[in-house]
Order: C-alpha cells, then sequence, then structure tokens
C-alpha cells in the first residue's frame, strides 16, 4: 500500500508519466533511452502538437579546458499551425550532473540553436562555462530555421508566418523549449533540476526579460545582456536611421567613422581622471561632431565630415519620437552614444561599411539589414517591397500592423514583481559603447522597473551594471573587452543568499580591471595604477 502511494506521488510530480516514477535518479544520463522519444503535448504549457527527439547519442567536447562527456539529444517540437515551421532543440546532459539547468537565448533573427559548450554573456576569461560546471543546457533556434542569407541572424522570412513571429518575438518558444527540455531532464536523470537559470545577450538579453516577465516561477535566476527588449521600438528607430544614411552624401565611411570616434576619445576620455582610451563619465561628453565639419560643409575628404554626415551622426545619436500611438505604448527610441564613445571601429554593428540602398547591400550595417528584413517579411509581408520606401515617421497604411507588432515585439511589462516574490534573481549587463543595441534603452528599462516597484524591492532582486568603453557582446576588438563570472554572483545570490558585492569586471584583452559600477554609477580614477580597480572608485 505504501509503495503504491509513493509511486502515485512520483507521477504526479514527474509530469503523470508513470515512467518516469520508476526511473531511479542517477548523475549520469540514460541516452539510449531518449533517441526517438516522444515528447507528450502534454508536457508543454503552451500549444503544441508534441515532438520527438530526433538523435540521442553520447559525445564529448573540450570545455573551458575540460573534457566533457555528455549526452546530446536534438528534438523537434511541432506547431499548432501546420504551415508553421517546427521548433528545433537541443539539450546536453552531461556526466556527473550537478542537478542544476540552463538555457541559453539566442542573438538577431535567431534561426539557429546556440552553442551549448559556450559562456554566459560577457564571461570572464577563466570562468568555466556551464556546461564545464556540468549543468544540463538546453536551447532552441526559436521556431524557424535560417534560410539562405549572408549572416544567418539576419534571416526574417520566417516573419510571414503568425505562429513564428509569436514562437521569436513573444518569446513562446522559450517555454515550450523550456518543458520540453524539463521533460528530457527527468528522464534522463531520473528527477528535476533544483535550479534552472537563463542566460542570453542581445535578442537573448531579451528573451532573458520575457521569461523573468510571463513565466516568473520557471527560472530561478536570469543573466540579461544588452537586451533589445524593445524590438519594434528600435526596429523602427533603425528604420529611420537607414533613411538618413541612404540620403546622397550622408553616409560617413569607414575612414570618417574612425575619425570620429578618435576625436570622441580625444575629446572626453580624460573626464573620469584617466586618459585610457574608455569614456567612463558619459554624462560629462558633450562632443559637437560640428569641429570635423568640412569648409563648406562640402565632402572634401577622409579628414572631415560634410554637412549632410554631421546630420547623419547627429541623428544616430539623437533620440526619436513618433508622432502616432502603437498599442505596446512606446513612444519612441532614445538613440546611440555614438558622440560619447560608441565603438565605431566595428562598422557593421553600426553604421556599416556601404550607405543602404535597394537590395540592401550585405556591407550595410547590422541594424540597416535588419530592418530591411523586418520590413519585407514582418509588415508588409512583400518580399520585393523596398524597405527604404517606407517612412517610420509616416507609415500610412502600415500603421495598423506596426501597432499590432508592437504588442508580440515590445516586451515592455516591467512589472516583475511576481519574479522577485519568487526568490527569482536578475543579472542586467550592458556596455556603454554598445553600437547596435543602445545603453540608453536598458537604462530606460531599469528606471521603469524601479518606479513600479520601488528602489527597495528592485535592489533585492535586480543589480544593473554598465561597463564603459564595452561594446555588443565584445564584438571585433572593443575598448574595453568587459569579463565577469556573473554566473558564480548569480548561483550565490540564488542558491545562498548572498547579492554581489563590490564586483569587479576586467579587460580580457588589455589585462586591466575596473570596478563593475551598478547604474547609474560609473568608474573614477582617484590615484595609483590606472590598469587596477583599486585605483578607481564608484561615482554618481
Amino acid at each position: 500500500m505504501k509503495t503504491s502511494v509513493v509511486l502515485a506521488t512520483a507521477v504526479l510530480l514527474l509530469g503523470a508519466d508513470p515512467a518516469l516514477a520508476t526511473t531511479p535518479p542517477r548523475n549520469v544520463p540514460v541516452c539510449t533511452g531518449l533517441d526517438q522519444l516522444e515528447i507528450p503535448a502534454s508536457a508543454i504549457s503552451l500549444p503544441t502538437t508534441g515532438g520527438r527527439v530526433r538523435a540521442a547519442t553520447t559525445t564529448s567536447a573540450v570545455v573551458s579546458g575540460q573534457t566533457i562527456e555528455y549526452c546530446q539529444a536534438d528534438a523537434d517540437l511541432r506547431p499548432v499551425d501546420p504551415s508553421a515551421p517546427v521548433i528545433k532543440m537541443r539539450i546536453a546532459l552531461p556526466h556527473g550532473w550537478n542537478h542544476k539547468a540552463m538555457m541559453f537565448g539566442g542573438g538577431g533573427f535567431n534561426g539557429t540553436i546556440p552553442a551549448l559548450t559556450g559562456n554566459v554573456p560577457f564571461a570572464a576569461a577563466d570562468a568555466p562555462a556551464p556546461l564545464a560546471r556540468r549543468y544540463a543546457m538546453f536551447a532552441s533556434d526559436s521556431g524557424h530555421q535560417q534560410g539562405p542569407a549572408a549572416v544567418p541572424s539576419l534571416d526574417g522570412s520566417f516573419g510571414v508566418n503568425d505562429e513564428a513571429v509569436r514562437n521569436f518575438a513573444a518569446g513562446d518558444a522559450l517555454k515550450k523549449t523550456h518543458d520540453a527540455s524539463l521533460f528530457l531532464i527527468r528522464r534522463a536523470y531520473g528527477l528535476s533540476p533544483a535550479k534552472t537559470y537563463f542566460a542570453g545577450g542581445s535578442t537573448g538579453g531579451r528573451e532573458a526579460l520575457i521569461v523573468a516577465q510571463r513565466w516568473p516561477r520557471a527560472f530561478d535566476g536570469v543573466i540579461s545582456g544588452y537586451p533589445a527588449w524593445n524590438n519594434l521600438a528600435e526596429a523602427l528607430y533603425l528604420g529611420h536611421l537607414t533613411r538618413v544614411l541612404a540620403r546622397p552624401g550622408a553616409f560617413p565611411g569607414p575612414a570618417k567613422q574612425t575619425l570620429l570616434y578618435d576625436s570622441v576619445i580625444t575629446a572626453c576620455d580624460g573626464l573620469d581622471g584617466v586618459r585610457d582610451g574608455v569614456v567612463s563619465n558619459l554624462a560629462g561628453c558633450h562632443f559637437d561632431p560640428r569641429v570635423l565639419r568640412c569648409p563648406d560643409g562640402a565632402d572634401t575628404g577622409h579628414t572631415c565630415l560634410s554637412d549632410a554626415q554631421i546630420g547623419a551622426v547627429k541623428a544616430m545619436s539623437a533620440p526619436l519620437r513618433w508622432p502616432y500611438r502603437v498599442a505596446s505604448g512606446e513612444t519612441g527610441y532614445p538613440g546611440f552614444p555614438f558622440l560619447s564613445g560608441a565603438d565605431m571601429r566595428t562598422p557593421f554593428l553600426g553604421f556599416g561599411t556601404t550607405a543602404p540602398a535597394d537590395p540592401m547591400p550585405a556591407t550595410s550595417g547590422y541594424g540597416m539589414q535588419y530592418w530591411d528584413q523586418w520590413v519585407k517579411y514582418f509588415l508588409t509581408r512583400d518580399a520585393s517591397y523596398n524597405s527604404l520606401d517606407l517612412d517610420p515617421l509616416r507609415p500610412g497604411r502600415w500603421l495598423d500592423r506596426i501597432s499590432h507588432l508592437s504588442t508580440i515585439q515590445d516586451r515592455n511589462d516591467v512589472d516583475l514583481g511576481p519574479f522577485a516574490r519568487s526568490g527569482g534573481k536578475l543579472v542586467l549587463l550592458h556596455g556603454a559603447a554598445d553600437e547596435l543595441v543602445s545603453h540608453r534603452s536598458t537604462n530606460d528599462y531599469f528606471d521603469r522597473v524601479r518606479d513600479r516597484l520601488g528602489p527597495v524591492t528592485t535592489q533585492g532582486f535586480l543589480r544593473y551594471y554598465l561597463v564603459p568603453g564595452a561594446n555588443h557582446a565584445n564584438f571585433g576588438t572593443p575598448s574595453f573587452a568587459a569579463g565577469w563570472d556573473s554566473l558564480t554572483a548569480l548561483e550565490r545570490w540564488v542558491e545562498s543568499g548572498r547579492s554581489p558585492r563590490n564586483p569587479v569586471v576586467a579587460d580580457i584583452t588589455h589585462g586591466r580591471t575596473r570596478p563593475l559600477c551598478e547604474y547609474p554609477g560609473w568608474p573614477r580614477y582617484r590615484a595609483g595604477d590606472p590598469d587596477s580597480a583599486a585605483s578607481f572608485t564608484c561615482t554618481r
């Protein structure tokens, strides 16, 4: 009698699957039992038609200097709409499991599964990746497969399908993948994870905020890096810039972008007390690009900016407001800090090396190509549409569609109270020299959360760190290649109640450190070795 009661209780806890109740807990996964396993629709809390594991094999990889043996299972989660693409997901189940799980977010338009052997955003050079710590890892392509775009994350062709758009933009694929992965973890190990985490940057940072808001009990801790949370608002802003840069003579080529960057650094670098190639005192930087004006405003070469180019630079740095209402309530986008130290040495993420045109060149900026794909597939659903013809400030007949998409793409509900009350912890990171997702937008998000929940509640579950000199995802050669062991800090906070105290961020390229200041603080030099965090203090 007692055995039957225990079995019945275990069935309830493990998802109403008797096979799980009879699986003894283990630290080494049962891999062969996952191959071709059906994932029932009942295991997934959002609508699907179930899924199936396509393959499960034991393999190994060198991760953070360690050879990690693990079971890799690849599965498809089937849509409700038969014309929608499947969600392709992958899970890595290590031998010697630490009884924890982590989900990785994607980037751009997604379309590929992130590498489960990778690390969290802005990870320290010596910080072991989650799989090396024996986390069970999982991720998906967010519900569509990349097409023939030159850059996989810039393929927006899936936007013609409503279910695929919701999977990507509203984050539905995140919960579907989470639920299916926990089903497989229970199958493989005989028990559920004790703690589950999420980490992602850019689109993945946006996804991190989505899971904290929409499913506050699904993840115990979340790392969100440089999040594109107001996705439609930024798309409209990028569309405006695309049109500005496409004007005759307005595009500043790579040499002029370098001129602008070097001039800003020269003017503003020392405002934090030391000249180190990093603008830390953003509020004190008031560079005027007109000091670089060519004689009579004409384009006379690489050593100056024409009037048209000065106008384009100022447009990129200025906030944009649209003169109409959208259903999400967003009214604008704050612009980029190109006049206060944004890293223009990686033009692909900023201006690009070629002016926007139709068809959109692959050498134009990432944001311009993103806008082009969004207009063609999300908005007009016409692959032949010239995105330069659509003015985000005067969208005409497309306004209703824009407003509808805003309810899906702008994930701007900042009431994270349920996440906080469930014990969840959130670490938010952004580089002050980000050239693709404006740190000003993340400042706005944090301020909204604090205004909604109050400073005391916010401090109890959220830390936001702004890193001067760090660009988008440490792409290329940033002024400050940020590295911090945020995962260990988050684990201590979630599992032991020890919040981050006086963290230090390293520049993993230049061998120096700085205090990691909570926003709105920034590191001011006091005295001593300028390569040591001890020589700086966080200042507001």
